[in-house]
């Protein structure tokens, strides 16, 4: 089966000449609509939030976007899509492809990773990896099989209580499907690669087999950043409830909690609800740190203004 192009523009509601902070509204619009926490159809909701996230994952990035934007209108071209020369890629026997020109290499698609076999061939880390000198290395006295990396999405809600995921994986020229029950341990972060020893490249001349190596992408979320096992969720509050005080619902990855904002509290000003965010690599979990901005109204009243002038002269103003 050939690599089918993605749409991420589409996939996001957004024109090619939407702004990076376009992109991210829309972004957050639909995953917090298709986070499958609060969607019925909950099958179906992953998926959406899925293809929501590779979307993002490319238009998020400046370097990925520029990239993607490359593809132009070549990708349909009759034969099926070909990547622009500059990409390095070149398409193999069923649709597969691989880097580098000497024709070697391992050629596969996965399944159940959370990114498609478009992303995985121009933005993944879905590449055999030889054991012998680099990627699509062939050498004579080669005898471990080369591992096979790719990447796994992983969501906060799985980095923070672990998950059981089904990959699946075929190597080009065969229709034999391999699957694999894959555990994702609790306190996973970006970039960790979850092994799975003597699952990749059969070896030559009764060499060991390689292995194979998930690298763990956290999804995006709509409500949080994070910053290594620390969750960071920014609030617009009003400007009277900055002055007064105020009580906020605050999202966490267990459902609401309720924070004091103290009266003056200052726009920029960050609060730590603790134990709230990811597990660390001691186990123990980090904090969840509230980032307070002002939300100055645009729009006013007459009524409005009579007041916020009569604020400027009792200050001075």
């Amino acid at each position: 089966m050939a690599v089918q192009f993605r749409d991420y523009y589409e996939t996001l509601g957004v024109p090619k000449t939407a702004s990076s902070d376009e992109i991210r509204s829309a972004f957050r619009k639909l995953a917090r609509k298709h986070h499958p926490d609060v969607a019925k159809d909950k099958k179906a909701a992953e998926e959406k939030f899925k293809e929501i996230n590779e979307a993002y994952e490319v238009l998020g990035d400046p370097e990925k976007r520029k990239q993607y934007d490359q593809l132009g209108a070549d990708w349909n071209r009759p034969g099926g899509f070909q990547p622009p020369p500059q990409w390095g890629a070149q398409p193999s026997e069923g649709g597969f492809y691989q880097w580098g020109g000497d024709g070697g290499g391992v050629q596969f698609e996965f399944g159940g990773t959370g990114f498609s076999d478009f992303f995985e061939a121009f933005f993944g880390g879905g590449r055999g990896r030889s054991a012998f000198g680099g990627f699509g290395g062939r050498q004579a006295t080669a005898e471990r099989g080369a591992d096979v990396e790719a990447d796994i999405m992983v969501t906060l809600e799985e980095a923070l209580h672990g998950s059981t995921r089904t990959v699946s994986l075929r190597r080009a020229g065969s229709n034999k499907v391999e699957t694999y029950q894959v555990k994702i341990p609790r306190g996973v972060h970006e970039g960790q690669r979850i092994r799975l020893a003597g699952q990749g490249e059969a070896g030559v001349r009764g060499g060991k087999s390689g292995d194979l190596f998930l690298r763990v992408r956290l999804a995006r979320h709509p409500d949080f950043s994070v910053e290594g096992s620390d969750l960071i969720h920014e609030v617009k509050i009003e400007p009277w409830r900055a002055v007064l005080g105020s009580e906020l619902l605050v999202p966490t990855l267990e459902g609401n909690v309720r924070l004091k904002i103290p009266p003056g509290t200052q726009g920029g000003q960050r609060f730590r609800l603790r134990e709230r965010g990811l597990p660390g690599v001691s186990g123990n979990r980090g904090d969840l740190f509230v980032d307070v901005q002002i939300n100055v109204p645009k729009k006013l009243t007459e009524r409005e203004r009579e007041i916020w002038r009569e604020l400027a002269k009792v200050h001075g103003g």
